[in-house]
């Protein structure tokens, strides 16, 4: 399973949008959704993107996906394949591995939005881009080990991976792409990323297939969904679902409450400090959800930065902060410190793993060793007369973790670190500066993921993103582990829930051991909905509530 980057808001100014004035009660047919980023693409296979995610889940249909009670479901395909139905047959690879063969069958009734019916030639051409190392797919991984896939007739088809894992049936990184539209732009692979029809093409009906198609697309202001006349299931409710990027969230909430949108997105709209401050003021106009999930908050550090690279000042950073206060006087106490990248709603959270206190004293002990010995102005420096500075960014506008940043900047300083905060807007920082490797400190952000997700893509020494695989893989810390890496492949092909269990423990023990991260907070979703709108479940994983927008509707 690839993660998704949660980029938060984009510019820092405090303003309103000029949107169109609306009825603070919405019509019951249209909705306008408010969200704080626009997606940096519209690939499904390309950046990882959380705005990307949000929008195309009102468009498409996996494979498979997690439903809200975090169960495995089929979505594009018929049925679910287990070995226990024979639809998933354990095999040797050529190369005498143990590998599994997985059938799927795409629904009868699957047809892209231009009336193409989808078949087992847009799967395989989904394949070819993603087993292409120019490409610069987000999920590696899954394309690495599908090494041959048969297709038995339209409809039908088998993949074949090199080894038995324990999420063998769930494919659900694997989005579809229409070969009868994006064949053409594939011919110099290198230059697909910049030449696909999800970005030159946006409207085009048949890149879409769920219960809305893309009507329009202004970049950086709003996407105009309409319905599918293709789609397979339940009609939706609403004849037009605009979804509106307002950056700032103070902007986001006048708009709310002018009627010029009708609900705040819980995926990408108000942090819960501010849904808190919200409902106090106006709650009783709206119906409000608090949904605490599988999103981590933390800081990737530059483990190439000779200053980051030692052990004792990761350390002293983390014991540095008082995150227990942050969470506090920030959240109310509603997410949670975060001890590792692994969430105690997972079932293989392991709680016994070494946690790191606030305690300065330490701090200023493990800096002292380290070298950095010398205080001027309050900043340490060592010997050779080095400032000990370090950079940090975040998604420039989002007030809370602006305040966030200025907790850190206080606390650090206090222990002699001198923090230089230089934020950038979303789709720089997420289009080139981490994916891209160029933040020569840290960089603050969330993850979204699925239960029980292999932190593969982002701590596996083979997915450290370079020039030479096209900037693909998201280990941006530059992570390397010859452990880590072993564990990540044990824990794939470990069936038995027990073992699987001890070898995750492992896991977040080098994980708070090394420190490529410093764990900030688990977060919790605050979904802002119109009165009297149902059917809108919050997930809390990457699998996203729009995935099931076609039960949602408003009632009088």
């Amino acid at each position: 399973m690839t993660w998704v980057r949660l980029a938060g808001v984009i510019v820092a100014a405090l303003f309103l949008q000029a949107l169109p004035t609306g009825a603070a009660s919405p019509a019951k047919d249209e909705l306008v959704i408010g969200i704080t980023q626009y997606p940096s693409t519209f690939h499904p296979n390309i950046d990882s993107m959380l705005a990307k995610t949000y929008v195309l889940s009102f468009t498409r249909r996996p494979f498979t996906a997690y439903d809200t009670d975090w169960k495995l479901v089929c979505m594009l395909c018929t049925a679910l394949p287990t070995i226990e139905n024979g639809m998933a047959v354990p095999e040797k690879t050529p190369k005498g591995q143990q590998g599994i063969a997985v059938t799927y069958t795409i629904r009868d009734d699957a047809i892209w939005g231009d009336g193409v019916p989808v078949t087992t030639k847009d799967v395989v051409f989904t394949w070819t881009v993603g087993r292409h190392p120019k490409t610069g797919v987000s999920n590696l991984e899954l394309y690495r080990s599908l090494y041959k896939i048969d297709a038995k007739d339209d409809k039908t088809f088998t993949m074949h991976f090199d080894k038995l894992t324990f999420q063998y049936n769930a494919i659900n990184g694997f989005e579809l792409i229409p070969a009868h539209l994006d064949e053409a732009n594939f011919t110099d692979p290198a230059a697909y990323k910049n030449r696909t029809a999800f970005d030159t093409d946006t409207t085009n009906k048949g890149l879409y297939y769920g219960p809305y198609l893309v009507a329009k697309a202004v970049t950086g202001s709003h996407v105009v969904l309409e319905p599918n006349p293709t789609w397979w299931g339940k009609k939706p409710a609403f004849k037009r679902i605009t979804v509106r990027v307002i950056p700032n969230t103070a902007a986001l909430e006048a708009n709310l409450l002018s009627g010029n949108i009708n609900m705040i997105a819980g995926e990408l709209g108000l942090t819960v400090d501010q849904a808190l401050a919200f409902e106090k003021r106006h709650g009783g106009n709206y119906k409000i959800l608090y949904k605490p999930g599988l999103i981590y908050e933390h800081l990737d550090l530059n483990l190439d930065n000779p200053i980051l690279k030692d052990i004792r000042v990761r350390q002293a950073l983390i014991l540095g902060v008082d995150r227990q206060a942050i969470s506090q006087k920030l959240f109310s106490g509603r997410q949670p410190i975060a001890h590792s990248s692994v969430n105690p709603l997972d079932w293989v959270y392991a709680g016994d793993i070494r946690k790191y206190p606030f305690d300065p004293k330490q701090a200023n002990r493990l800096l002292h060793e380290a070298g950095w010995t010398i205080r001027k102005q309050g900043i340490r420096h060592n010997k050779k007369g080095e400032r000990l500075t370090i950079e940090l960014k975040t998604t420039a506008g989002n007030r809370t973790r602006e305040l966030v940043e200025q907790v850190l900047q206080n606390q650090w300083k206090a222990i002699g670190v001198d923090i230089r905060i230089k934020n950038e807007p979303a789709r720089v920082l997420f289009g080139q500066t981490v994916t891209e490797r160029k933040f020569e400190g840290m960089v603050m952000f969330a993850w979204y993921s699925a239960p029980e997700s292999v932190p593969r893509t982002t701590l596996h020494s083979a997915h450290i993103p370079h020039k030479d695989n096209n900037f693909a893989g998201q280990n941006y810390t530059g992570f390397r582990s010859a452990e880590m890496d072993d564990l990540v492949e044990a824990i794939d092909v470990e069936l038995n829930r027990e073992k699987r269990a001890k070898l995750w423990r492992r896991l977040q023990e080098i994980y708070v051991t090394e420190l490529p991260v410093i764990p900030l907070y688990f977060r919790a979703d605050p979904y802002i909905l119109p009165k009297g709108m149902t059917g809108l479940v919050p997930t809390g994983h990457q699998d996203l509530s729009p995935l099931w927008v076609e039960d949602w509707e408003i009632k009088r």
